[in-house]
């Protein structure tokens, strides 16, 4: 597949991700779209390291991919603590309740 097919996946991929951070007011969907998104970078990376023949794309990918599930990880954390504190349906505009 050519270069600007896997540029157009990715934006399709980042265009639906972005749609859903804007629409969306749960935090569980919020999150599930920025995963999109950055999976959308992700392989961009990967098709322009393809596209020059080196694997620094899939590095690039990699350390992503890591810090992608550490910043889950956490905004999980936090929906959880969310959900204890208010015993709500985690709607995001409600965090800023929680201001002391």
């Amino acid at each position: 597949m050519p270069l600007a097919a896997w540029l157009i996946l990715a934006a399709g991929l980042f265009s639906i991700g972005l749609y859903g951070v804007a629409s969306r007011r749960g935090a569980i969907g919020i999150l599930l779209s920025v995963e999109l998104m950055a999976n959308a970078v992700n392989l961009i990376f990967i098709a322009f390291g393809r596209y020059r023949g080196d694997h620094l794309g899939q590095v690039f990918t990699l350390f992503a991919v890591a810090l992608t599930v550490a910043e889950v990880a956490i905004g999980l954390a936090l929906v959880i603590l969310l959900h204890r504190v208010r015993r709500s349906d985690e709607r995001v505009d409600e965090v800023r309740e929680l201001h002391g």
